[in-house]
């Protein structure tokens, strides 16, 4: 086999045997992010709330809260859809060789 042909056989494999893997992934690395806005703008509403009612300290402890969580989300779910890509990429290599 020429090695340009390798290299097409190689793309279909891994794109075949990994698809729903890589899909999984994506779709982990968009709920994490979707459920970290979630979570900054509840907490951004909390905060600019408190401010309006005078809690100055409450405010800030909301602001906080939801920037805290919604990093937690994002950074968990970018972990979670990363693995899931790299399994599914590992499923295609494998059954190249």
């Amino acid at each position: 086999m020429t090695f340009s042909l390798r290299i097409v056989v190689f793309g279909f494999a891994l794109a075949t045997c990994g698809w729903a893997q890589i899909a999984s992934g994506a779709g982990d690395i968009g709920k994490g992010a979707a459920k970290g806005v979630g979570n900054l703008a509840k907490g951004t509403g909390k905060g600019a709330l408190d401010l309006v009612t005078l809690h100055p300290i409450n405010a800030a402890a909301s602001l906080g809260k939801g920037a805290g969580l919604a990093g937690k989300d994002v950074g968990v779910g970018t972990v979670k859809g990363t693995a899931k890509i790299g399994k599914g990429i590992g499923k295609g290599i494998k059954k190249i060789l």
